[in-house]
C-alpha cells in the first residue's frame, strides 16, 4: 500500500481548467487574438499554454504581460462566481486520510489557490501545499514532485501522484513515481500511455491505494 499520495490541484480537486483557460482566452479575444483550444492543450504539456500562439502569431511581448494581468483578473472573477466543487473529493479525501499522508503540488499561483479554498473543506486533510512560488522549474521539469518527496522525507515507491493532465504526468514519471490519471474531460484527449493506472474518478483513488497500488 501507498503511504504518501501528491495531488495536482486543477482538474483533480477543483474543476478550474477550463476556467483559466476561457480567462485567457477572453483576454487574448480582447486584443484581437483568437486562441484554438486544440493547440492550447498541445502547447499546454511543454507548459507554455495561454501565450504561446499568441507569440508566434507575432504579438508583442508588452502586450502579453499587459494581457496576462487581465487574464489573472478574469480567472479570479471566475472562481468566485463559478461552481469548481468535483463532486465526491472531500468523501475521497476523508477515507484515505486514516491511511495515508496527502499533499499538493500544483503550479497555480499562491494567490488563486488561497481564493480557491476561502471556502472549501480540502486544506485539513493536506500536509502541505506547494505552489508555484515554491519551486524553480515548472511541470513537466521533476523538480515539484521531488520536492514534494523531499518534504514528506518518502521513497518513490512509497508515494503516489495523481494528476489529470500530460504536463503533470510527464513530471511524476521524470521524478520516477508511480501517477494515477483521473479522468478530466478537457485533458482526455492528451497522451497519457506512461501512467501506472487510469482511473474515472476520484472515488475510485480509495481502493486502489488500499488495494496496494
Amino acid at each position: 500500500m501507498k503511504q504518501f499520495v501528491l495531488f495536482d490541484h486543477d482538474g483533480v480537486l477543483v474543476d478550474t481548467e477550463p476556467w483559466y483557460y476561457r480567462a485567457g482566452e477572453r483576454a487574448l479575444a480582447d486584443v484581437g487574438f483568437t486562441q484554438d483550444r486544440d493547440r492550447y492543450l498541445r502547447d499546454m504539456h511543454d507548459g507554455q499554454a495561454t501565450w504561446a500562439q499568441a507569440r508566434r502569431a507575432g504579438v508583442d511581448e508588452a502586450t502579453i504581460d499587459r494581457q496576462r494581468e487581465v487574464r489573472d483578473r478574469y480567472y479570479q472573477e471566475y472562481l468566485r462566481t463559478e461552481a469548481i466543487e468535483i463532486d465526491g473529493v472531500v468523501d475521497t479525501l476523508a477515507e484515505l486520510a486514516p491511511h495515508v499522508r496527502m499533499a499538493i503540488v500544483t503550479t497555480s499561483r499562491r494567490v488563486d489557490f488561497d481564493l480557491i479554498h476561502e471556502r472549501r473543506d480540502i486544506l485539513p486533510f493536506m500536509d502541505f501545499v506547494l505552489a508555484r512560488e515554491d519551486y524553480v522549474h515548472a511541470k513537466p521539469h521533476p523538480e515539484p514532485y521531488l520536492t514534494g518527496l523531499r518534504l514528506f522525507g518518502a521513497t518513490r515507491a512509497e508515494t503516489l501522484v495523481v494528476e489529470d493532465s500530460s504536463r503533470g504526468l510527464a513530471s511524476a514519471v521524470a521524478a520516477g513515481i508511480d501517477c494515477a490519471v483521473v479522468h478530466h474531460e478537457f485533458t482526455s484527449s492528451q497522451d497519457f500511455s506512461r501512467a501506472t493506472h487510469r482511473i474515472g474518478t476520484l472515488a475510485e483513488l480509495t481502493d486502489l491505494v488500499l488495494d496496494g497500488a
